[in-house]
């Protein structure tokens, strides 16, 4: 298969580079649940979507039955990811499936030669994080991460801005508090028959085996299957401070809960001598409050405010505010991604990295990976961002990734 991926990659980027501006970059889908057939109905034009796979086949048919309607195209539905990616018709695919089901289809989409975009939170360990950053680089592939904040010129502007020294001295970023998600439910949930058209075994993908209930289909909320909010929205707000402090290739050096709890505030430590504290009950979801020698600085979600005032109208100088809110306000404003759909579409062209690469998602989600882990543990870490190992804590490294199911361990490490 290697051989044959390799193949297929020097067709598609061959197709995709050739004049410039080639014809519609032709994309396939793996999973089309609720974020997934929102991307779907913000591709941009320059895309063609083909065909969707999904494990819950009703799902997929159904959406394909709605978009024919819509556009009066029909699309291939398989149930397969796999078959999708064999195609030689698709050069790109979005994969928009659950954390704990993300990254074996993004690798596969890897080997088959096709880019990806990816949403986020990228990844459900550490382990796989890497694995898959190490897949992206080997094939030569594009991968978007989905936090589409990168393409927002306002948080642009102002992550750039802390970043210069904006603030002056920036001495502690303020976040959300996310909370993680439960170990199991209680009590746990008896057998029910498996919904006719649902690939039960596809679906559960690499947590461990057990009988279908419904109450997995809230997936988020249990750990084998996701982190919580402190990996969902916290892979929003963490991204903003990353790109903020110019870290999007390293990390926090040390993590240290306040107390011994499931959602205790967790403080870090930059080896520049910022701190990043996760001690919010309220404020921005999708970003950080600054703290420098200068004032305050609030990075939300295409929105900043600042104590005093005039650091905000600073960083907006020469921004169309009015244009910028009216590109993000219509109904789908709190989940759009059409601009940062745009970056993908243009990159595949170009091989040049997005905004949102690989290795900057994973870095972001690996800072909220820490903050639950440290949870977990309850004590103080210190963290090796260049080996991506704790110092001298066996224990917590063995949190750094989980046993996979067989059938569904990661092709390559």
């Amino acid at each position: 298969m290697a051989a044959t991926a390799a193949a297929l990659g020097a067709v598609v980027g061959r197709r995709t580079c050739a004049a410039g501006r080639p014809d519609r970059i032709r994309v396939g889908a793996i999973g089309v649940g609720g974020r997934g057939r929102l991307l779907l109905d913000q591709l941009p034009d320059d895309a063609h979507l083909v065909a969707i796979a999904d494990c819950d086949l009703p799902r997929a048919e159904a959406y394909a039955k709605d978009h024919a309607a819509r556009h009066g195209t029909r699309l291939d539905v398989v149930q397969d990811h796999r078959r999708l990616l064999d195609r030689d018709d698709i050069d790109a695919v979005i994969v928009a499936t659950g954390d704990f089901q993300r990254v074996l289809p993004c690798i596969h989409a890897c080997q088959a030669g096709k880019d990806i975009y990816a949403e986020k939170p990228l990844t459900l360990t550490v382990q796989e994080g890497r694995a898959l950053v190490s897949a992206v680089r080997r094939h030569g592939r594009v991968l978007q991460v989905g936090t589409q904040q990168r393409s927002m010129a306002i948080n642009r502007r102002a992550c750039e801005f802390v970043r210069s020294g904006g603030l002056g001295t920036l001495r502690e970023v303020r976040v959300m508090n996310y909370h993680g998600s439960a170990a199991e439910p209680v009590p746990m949930p008896g057998a029910e028959p498996v919904p006719e058209g649902l690939d039960w075994n596809a679906w559960l993908n690499q947590a461990a085996e057990r009988p279908f209930s419904p109450v997995w289909m809230a997936w988020m909320q249990w750990r084998d299957f996701a982190g919580g909010e402190i990996t969902n929205w916290g892979a929003h707000g963490v991204d903003q401070v990353q790109w903020a402090l110019g870290a999007d290739d390293t990390g926090p050096v040390r993590i240290v809960p306040r107390i011994a709890a499931p959602n205790a505030a967790v403080e870090m430590t930059y080896a520049s001598g910022v701190r990043l504290n996760f001690v919010l009950e309220k404020g921005p979801m999708g970003g950080g409050v600054f703290i420098g020698d200068r004032g305050k600085l609030e990075i939300n979600r295409n929105k900043i405010v600042s104590n005093p005032p005039e650091i905000a109208a600073e960083i907006l100088a020469g921004i169309d505010v009015a244009a910028e809110e009216r590109a993000w306000s219509d109904a789908l404003a709190l989940w759009q991604a059409r601009q940062h759909l745009q970056n993908w579409l243009d990159c595949i062209r170009s091989r040049e990295r997005p905004v949102a690469d690989v290795e900057i998602g994973h870095r972001s989600v690996t800072v909220c990976h820490l903050a639950g882990i440290a949870r977990r543990l309850g004590r103080p870490l210190d963290w090796d961002p260049v080996a991506e190992r704790f110092v001298s804590a066996p224990d917590a490294d063995a949190l750094l990734s989980r046993p996979r199911r067989a059938g569904f361990e990661l092709p390559e490490s």
